[in-house]
């Protein structure tokens, strides 16, 4: 069974000084990480269940139960019946905290909060059923008729979700081609399917009002000098602002899913998705539970002098407990990043067992090496035990851990498990991690 939202231990919230870095690797990104490695590096300034014998792929969408709303344009009502509800599958968030939703018999009322660190305000949207009226008293909220038929995402973060929905044929555009990892976007890319609506890190606002899609989903960073929102919103275009990056665990990140079926009316195929995807989370934290013995272990790397290690309340710290290991912050009462100096963390870290998620950049222990001789001096280093998610990277860059790993967390701890107590998972092969060559 999940465990409630209100049983989970408050969590993370990025941090700006993270996003205001020129350039970080992978450990930087590792508390307000992916909407960093995801969204910026991709140029968006502006713009199976892992059981004891290995990995099984998540319940395709064909075998799950159809919702009985209508889920494509071509269902929408005839006659409109002020009696019937349309929406007879609903959804609730059980971990996220950044969004909620309020049904009524046509229409449903959204509300994003804090979609980036230090919202002042919170974004509403309702989704009206299609071939219903819009009801009176709501001029002031965007109107979004659904269930939409074509859909632009400006972080590929999204797309995972149309593959669990079922829906990537309503997929019309992504920011950037070379930032995405999924074989079946790619197919659709090399089909000539997609369009691409960044140029280097400038959104093409025009290019996307000649695509008119029913929806552009995108992010706020809360500097109105990068966010695409406003932007997209003045130009007249359906936006909805996604804030999962800022949801303090990894199954409240995952669970942003619902939201993005709440567009499609598949209230019911994502419950059982995610359902799905957080009993096997919880399956996986109860066989962690079981060890006798917690390694230690710490994260990230320097950078230009600081370095960005996550706080004990943050996803990552919740991670690395949940997969048996003992963290060497989790004391710590921060959700977001801790910057560092490399002696304040040497110390307490020079004779940790495991470190992980450390610079993309580094293919092997000697790269460390090289970037700083001290890192040599690690236990970790020396006993050949340094592990990155970068196991699935492609050549431009784009790194599948930010992508389908964010809705994934039971695979991504299936691979901790394994990093931390192999005997747990004998069978299992690592997916996003990879240890750094000797």
């Amino acid at each position: 069974m999940s465990i409630p939202r209100s049983k989970l231990k408050p969590l993370y919230s990025p941090s700006d000084d993270r996003m205001k870095e020129p350039k970080a690797s992978i450990s930087d990104y590792a508390t307000s990480g992916w909407i960093r490695l995801l969204k910026v590096t991709a140029g968006l300034a502006v713009v199976g269940f892992l059981g004891g014998v290995g990995c099984q792929p998540t319940q395709s969408p064909s075998a799950l139960k159809s919702d009985s709303s209508p889920t494509s344009a071509d269902q929408c009502p005839v006659a409109y019946d002020p009696t019937q509800d349309y929406f007879p599958n609903k959804v609730q968030s059980d971990y996220a905290v950044g969004f909620s939703v309020e049904y009524h018999r046509h229409y449903k009322i959204v509300t994003v909060q804090n979609p980036w660190k230090g919202a002042n305000q919170t974004f509403q949207y309702l989704l009206v059923q299609c071939g219903t009226p819009k009801p009176p008293g709501f001029e002031d909220l965007p109107m979004v008729e659904v269930p939409i038929s074509s859909l632009v995402v400006l972080s590929t973060t999204y797309l995972p979700h149309l593959e669990l929905l079922g829906q990537l044929d309503t997929l019309v555009g992504v920011s950037q081609f070379k930032q995405v990892n999924s074989l079946k976007v790619r197919a659709k890319i090399d089909r000539g399917e997609l369009v691409e609506f960044n140029s280097g890190n400038t959104l093409d606002v025009e290019r996307l009002l000649v695509t008119a899609p029913d929806l552009v989903m995108t992010y706020g960073t809360g500097n109105p000098d990068t966010d695409s929102h406003p932007r997209l919103v003045k130009a007249g275009l359906p936006v909805a602002l996604v804030g999962e990056y800022m949801e303090e665990s990894p199954l409240g990140q995952a669970e942003w899913l619902k939201y993005t079926a709440l567009f499609f009316n598949q209230e019911a195929q994502a419950e059982q998705v995610f359902s799905d995807i957080a009993q096997e989370y919880q399956s996986m934290v109860q066989l962690a539970q079981s060890v006798a013995q917690r390694p230690t272990v710490f994260t990230g790397f320097s950078h230009n002098g600081t370095w960005y290690m996550p706080g004990g309340k943050s996803y990552v710290s919740q991670l690395l407990q949940d997969a048996g290991a003992n963290y060497l912050w989790s004391e710590s009462d921060a959700r977001g990043s801790l910057p560092l100096d490399f002696e304040a963390v040497f110390n307490r870290a020079v004779k940790a067992e495991f470190w992980v998620n450390v610079s993309q950049d580094w293919r092997s222990r000697q790269d460390a090496i090289s970037t700083d001789a001290r890192y040599g001096q690690l236990s970790a280093v020396q006993a050949d035990r340094v592990f990155n998610n970068t196991a699935r990277v492609n050549a431009a860059g784009g790194n599948d851990y930010w992508e389908s790993g964010v809705v994934n967390p039971h695979k991504v701890l299936a691979d901790l498990i394994k990093i931390f107590h192999p005997e747990l998972l004998p069978n299992h092969q690592l997916i996003y991690y990879q240890k750094l060559d000797s």
